[in-house]
């Protein structure tokens, strides 16, 4: 399959519009359902040095972050280790409940969530991040677009993770079915929209800076999905 990528339709709602509080409420279920908890779960304890992180916070950022809810869920399981964190949520509409910043704040994670163009963000001076989380949101880009978002990206973390859609006729054929789980209009286009978009063997890798500085990991996840992780060597 040629990768496509069309506009979708939850990115032109206002956020309080019910059709796109309706769509974020699918996605929250859909992430559960593609196991997307459990893959960034999984690459977070794999890659990451925990041992690092006991004297100070964890700093960590999401790209197109939504409702912040999928990282919280994160940092549940995560904050049993003992590990606290910086954390920055960055989406174009700020949709972060108070309910949710208030989790964070239980769990000892500072919260602070940014509306901004992820470009007009990356280009900011700011500390460097230990990790920076990307779900369902690189498939956006064309490629152009998103090597420039991978270069910004590179210079700003150690630890790059991304879960996107897998672009193949068997996954297509499933974005095609989410009426059956009572999924509304609006994620049942934006999902056919957003596997025609996504990625397959080593895509990602291609677009990321090449040099020395980084191990890069990619490959299919679970039934749907399409994993890469770059990670700075020591």
């Amino acid at each position: 399959m040629r990768r496509v990528v069309e506009p979708e339709l939850l990115d032109e709602l206002p956020a309080a519009d019910p059709r796109a509080t309706g769509s974020r409420s699918d996605l929250r279920r859909l992430n559960s359902i593609l196991g997307h908890d459990d893959i960034l779960s999984r690459s977070f304890d794999d890659h990451l040095d925990e041992a690092s992180f006991r004297s100070r916070p964890l700093r960590v950022a999401e790209l197109g972050a939504g409702d912040g809810r999928l990282l919280l869920r994160l940092a549940r399981r995560v904050s049993a280790l003992g590990l606290t964190a910086q954390v920055t949520l960055l989406d174009r509409q700020n949709v972060v409940s108070a309910e949710t910043r208030c989790a964070f704040t239980a769990l000892s994670w500072s919260v602070e969530s940014v509306a901004n163009d992820v470009f007009a963000w990356l280009e900011q001076p700011f500390p460097a991040v230990d990790m920076m989380f990307a779900n369902l949101f690189l498939h956006h880009f064309q490629d152009k677009l998103l090597t420039a978002l991978l270069r910004l990206a590179a210079a700003r973390t150690n630890l790059f993770i991304a879960c996107e859609p897998r672009r193949s006729p068997f996954t297509l054929t499933a974005s095609r079915w989410l009426r059956l789980i009572g999924c509304n209009a609006v994620t049942r286009h934006d999902a056919v929209v957003s596997v025609r978009a996504g990625f397959v063997g080593h895509e990602l890798s291609a677009l990321w800076p090449a040099d020395n500085q980084w191990q890069l990991s990619e490959q299919s996840a679970g039934f749907f999905s399409h994993c890469f992780i770059a990670k700075r060597n020591d």
